[in-house]
C-alpha cells in the first residue's frame, strides 16, 4: 500500500512510504584495501554456509533457505565485519549465530494478528523519516497496555523488522524516538532492567549497526536513573548516538516530526484499524518486491541491498532488471536466422570455404 510522501495539514492514520525529496542519505565511506579484502574473506565464507545449526532447538536446524541466502546481503556482511571491528572469523561466527537465533525465536513466523493486542494503543509507531533518511521508530511507554511477557519483546522485534523493511535505498539504520510521558493508564514509564538487558543484547548481537540516532524526550528521575545504570552494557559508539531532551528537529525535518510532544509539523493520530494494516501491506510489498529483485538479480549471496531496494537496476552480478529474460534473446537469434534463411544468405554462408566462415552472431540482451 503506497502512502503519500509530504505530510498533511490534515491528521493522518497511516505511514509515510518515502522521506521527503530534498533529503540525501549521507554517502557510505569506501572501503580501505584491508576492509575489501576482509570482507571477500567473510563472502567466501557466507556462500560456503551450507545449513544453519539450532543448538537450542535441534529441530529447526537444517539447510540454509533462499530467504535466509537473500538476507546475507553486502551490507549485511559490511555490518557485521564493523561490528566485530574487522575480524572476518568472528564475523562468521554470528552470522551463523544470528541465522540460529532468527530460527529459534521465529521472528519470521510473527504474524500481524498475534502481534495486533500488543499494538493496539500505538505503544510503537513506524513514522516519518529524518533527515538522513532513516526511518523514525516512536516507542511510547505511557502507551503500555499488556502485561510484561514474551510477546512483549516479539512486539519491539517485530517492529524492528519492519522498520527495516521501509528503509529506502542507501539507508541502513533507524531512528528511534522515545517518549517517556506518562499517561493516565500509565505513570510509571521505566523497564525492568532484566527486560533492557535483553533487548539489549538481542540489538547489539544480532541487529548490529543499525541505530542512527536515538532521540529521546521527557525524561524523568526515575528514567534518567535508569538509564545511568544500564550506560555501562551500552558500547561507546551506541552512546554517542543518544540525544535527551533537544530540539528534535534538528534530526527529523518538522513535516516528518510527529506534533504531539516532538513539536513536529505532522500531525498524525493512531488509529490502529487504519494503521495497522497500512503498515503490514507496506512492510509486505516492501519484502516482496526485493526477494523478486534478488530472484531476478541471480540469486547472489552478497547481493546489494542498494539494488533490492531499487537504488540501482543492476545487480552485483551485472544483471540489469526488467532486461528481456535469456530465452527471449534466444528467441531474437532464431528469429534472425529465419530472416537469413529467406534472404538466401544463409545458403552463401554454407558455401563459404572452412577457413573464411564467419564468425557465429551474438545476440545480447
Amino acid at each position: 500500500m503506497a502512502a503519500p510522501t509530504d505530510a498533511s495539514s490534515e491528521v493522518r492514520k497511516t505511514p509515510l512510504a518515502m522521506p521527503l525529496p530534498e533529503v540525501k542519505p549521507s554517502p557510505r565511506p569506501a572501503l580501505t584495501d584491508d576492509q575489501a579484502a576482509k570482507y571477500s574473506s567473510l563472502l567466501a565464507k557466507a556462500r560456503s554456509f551450507s545449513a544453519v545449526d539450532c543448538p537450542k532447538e535441534p529441530g529447526k536446524s537444517g539447510p540454509l533457505t533462499e530467504r535466509e541466502q537473500a538476507w546475507l546481503t553486502r551490507e549485511c556482511l559490511l555490518r557485521y565485519l564493523r561490528a566485530t571491528k574487522w575480524s572476518v572469523d568472528d564475523a562468521a561466527r554470528r552470522l551463523l549465530s544470528t541465522l540460529a537465533w532468527r530460527r529459534e525465536y521465529g521472528i519470521d513466523a510473527f504474524t500481524p494478528d498475534y502481534i495486533s493486542p500488543e499494538q493496539e494503543t500505538g505503544k510503537q509507531v513506524i513514522l516519518g523519516f529524518d533527515r538522513e533518511g532513516r526511518p523514525c521508530q516512536y516507542l511510547n511507554p505511557g502507551r503500555q497496555n499488556t502485561e510484561p511477557g514474551p510477546r512483549q519483546l516479539h512486539h519491539l522485534f517485530y517492529m524492528v523488522e519492519r522498520v527495516t523493511d521501509v528503509m529506502p535505498p542507501d539507508v541502513e539504520t533507524l531512528s528511534l524516538l522515545i517518549n517517556f510521558k506518562p499517561s493516565k493508564q500509565r505513570q510509571n514509564t521505566s523497564v525492568p532492567i532484566a527486560t533492557a538487558r535483553e533487548v539489549l543484547s538481542v540489538l547489539q548481537n544480532h541487529y548490529p549497526e543499525r541505530l542512527g540516532k536515538a532521540l529521546i524526550i521527557n525524561v524523568p528521575w526515575l528514567v534518567s536513573g535508569f538509564f545511568k545504570i544500564i550506560t555501562p552494557f551500552i558500547d561507546p559508539v551506541t552512546r554517542e548516538k543518544l540525544k535527551f531532551n533537544e530540539d528534535m528537529t534538528q534530526y527529523v525535518p518538522p513535516a516528518h516530526l510527529w506534533s504531539d510532544d516532538w513539536k513536529g509539523q505532522l500531525a498524525f493520530e493512531y488509529d490502529h484499524a487504519a494503521y495497522w494494516p497500512a503498515l503490514n501491506d507496506l512492510c509486505r510489498q516492501r519484502r516482496e518486491d526485493k526477494f523478486s529483485r534478488w530472484v531476478a538479480g541471480g540469486r547472489e549471496i552478497g547481493e546489494s541491498e542498494v539494488y533490492m531496494t531499487g537504488g540501482t537496476d543492476t545487480s552485483i552480478k551485472g544483471v540489469k532488471y526488467g532486461a528481456p529474460a535469456p530465452e527471449k534473446a534466444e528467441a531474437g537469434v532464431d528469429e534472425v536466422q529465419r530472416k537469413l534463411e529467406g534472404t538466401g544468405l544463409e545458403d552463401e554462408k554454407r558455401a563459404l570455404p572452412a577457413d573464411k566462415t564467419e564468425e557465429p552472431v551474438v545476440a545480447t540482451a
